[in-house]
């Protein structure tokens, strides 16, 4: 039997977790929050957009993933925030899982001292601690992957990131999990090209969804494997969806990619 990658990850995750919560103070984490001015709204800057029938695109940063490997060996996120920034990017995506992906959560704060963009924390998230955690580092969203946790499990993440006034982006990959997130109401809905579990990328995914989250009342996100203007164009033509999160494709040619000129 292949090898499950995000069961994997997860369990490193809650083992990473559970040592951060036995030095990190929430006390701590709220003065932070609190002092910090740089939250942007990122669920209506893409309702913005969508009422205004403009594309959004949230752009990932990441130096490498499981099923790509090292993609940027001289990785600097805020000089790549840089180029979204002046390609007129949406929102960021930036990875923070620093054992699979190399990421840190510090990234999303040095983007942020630099420039107003809606930073997606984008990490597996396991444990409640980690949004107060994400946001005193400037996130503005977080992601629950319904693939990687319970139903209860997903219901207090969503919770507790509504409570600090955080946007969700629930992460779905089948059907079954699409009907579930109709359930968040304020969420985004990602529907993710790539199965988490054997890292196999199948843009079909996201016709094959749409039509069960069609009357959902949050934006529709397709997720990965996107790698032409043209496939773009063509899923918002199918589905009439207008969010794309897009990493690989982007990350590989950063300078005059085309798919920027969709913005």
């Amino acid at each position: 039997m292949p090898e499950n990658i995000l069961e994997k990850i997860i369990k490193k995750k809650i083992e990473k977790v559970d040592i951060l919560k036995k030095s990190i103070d929430l006390k701590s984490l709220d003065e932070l929050i609190n002092k910090n001015q740089t939250y942007i709204n990122f669920k209506k800057k893409i309702e913005d957009n969508l009422n205004n029938n403009k594309i959004s695109i949230i752009a990932e940063i990441k130096k490498a993933s499981p099923s790509a490997g090292i993609i940027i060996d001289n990785y600097n996120p805020v000089e790549i925030a840089k180029v979204y920034n002046n390609n007129k990017v949406t929102c960021l995506s930036v990875l923070t899982e620093e054992d699979f992906f190399l990421g840190n959560l510090i990234h999303v704060s040095k983007i942020k001292d630099k420039m107003k963009l809606p930073i997606l924390c984008k990490d597996f998230f396991i444990d409640k601690f980690q949004i107060p955690l994400a946001k005193s580092y400037g996130a503005d969203a977080i992601l629950i992957i319904l693939a990687g946790v319970s139903d209860e499990l997903a219901n207090e993440l969503y919770e507790e990131a509504l409570k600090f006034n955080m946007s969700v982006i629930v992460e779905v990959h089948t059907v079954k999990e699409a009907e579930k997130a109709l359930n968040f109401k304020e969420a985004l809905i990602g529907i993710n090209n790539r199965n988490l579990k054997t890292l196999e990328t199948n843009i079909n995914t996201t016709y094959d969804i749409h039509d069960v989250l069609i009357n959902h009342s949050g934006p529709l996100i397709s997720e990965s494997g996107i790698k032409t203007k043209e496939e773009l164009l063509t899923l918002r033509d199918k589905t009439k969806i207008k969010t794309f999160l897009i990493g690989e494709s982007l990350l590989k040619n950063l300078d005059k990619n085309s798919i920027f000129s969709v913005l």
